[in-house]
């Protein structure tokens, strides 16, 4: 344990270190863990082996502690240097009867305890002896006295102490529906200076497009005119080429009359 607590420090000063895990690591007593790990908040030893709680240090600031699935039958009341301790698993362990778990009702912030798996939860009515026992536990194994499963959230609450982020929400709320309210009046006016805008803009088109239809008319009359003028011009050769023949048909009569004269 001793080299898993070196580890797990990564060369960070114990006063320093707010959460530590030490799960998995072969002991059956407490090893390495100091009291000079003042400013811890979370320990985590599941799976380690523990046949006792031997050698627990003085862990003031000590609010959640896991010790699952060891072989703990007893010593509870080594945890009493941790008065702040809010969160205790104990579960998968070899705890018989509810004198081994008198020590727990000194904690006056325990709120949370897990003893699933272990025989002391086989005596008749143990749930109601538990919550007597320990009049400030608001959750056993999961569910509270009414048997109403623990809130994941309730419990983040509790550990952070987070009641003043409820008027941080609201605030933020009523700034949101401030800012909703100024943007729509924003949106309001930006759509009538786009419609003002707009009708300036189609009054030019319209304006404009008249321009091109009265430019395309004259355009029309002036061709109109040119096709007039060539059609004149054509006629007058087409008189001359009809009136031609005559003219040679009356010399041709007239040199006629004379040769028979």
């Amino acid at each position: 344990m001793e080299k898993r607590i070196e580890l797990e420090k990564r060369g960070r000063n114990p006063g320093e270190i707010k959460d530590l895990v030490l799960d998995n690591c072969r002991s059956t007593y407490i090893a390495g863990l100091t009291d000079e790990f003042v400013a811890l908040e979370a320990l985590s030893l599941i799976n380690v082996g523990l046949t006792s709680l031997k050698g627990f240090p003085r862990l003031s600031s000590l609010r959640r502690l896991e010790l699952s699935d060891n072989r703990i039958s007893g010593g509870l009341n080594l945890l009493q240097s941790s008065p702040k301790l809010t969160y205790l698993n104990i579960s998968g362990n070899k705890i018989k009867d509810l004198d081994t778990l008198q020590p727990l009702k000194e904690f006056k912030n325990l709120k949370y305890l897990d003893l699933f798996n272990n025989e002391v939860t086989n005596l008749d009515n143990y749930r109601e002896k538990v919550f007597s026992l320990i009049p400030s536990l608001k959750y056993l194994d999961g569910f509270d006295i009414h048997e109403c499963e623990v809130d994941d959230s309730e419990e983040e609450n509790d550990e952070v102490n987070g009641n003043e982020d409820g008027d941080g929400d609201a605030n933020e709320e009523g700034d949101g529906d401030a800012n909703e309210e100024d943007s729509e009046e924003v949106s309001d006016e930006e759509d009538d200076e786009d419609f003002e805008e707009g009708g300036v803009a189609l009054a030019a088109v319209y304006n404009s497009t008249l321009d091109d239809d009265s430019d395309e008319d004259d355009f029309l009359c002036d061709e109109e005119e040119e096709e007039d003028d060539d059609d004149g011009e054509d006629d007058e050769p087409e008189e001359e080429e009809e009136s031609s023949p005559a003219r040679g048909k009356k010399r041709k009569h007239e040199d006629g009359g004379d040769s028979g004269n």
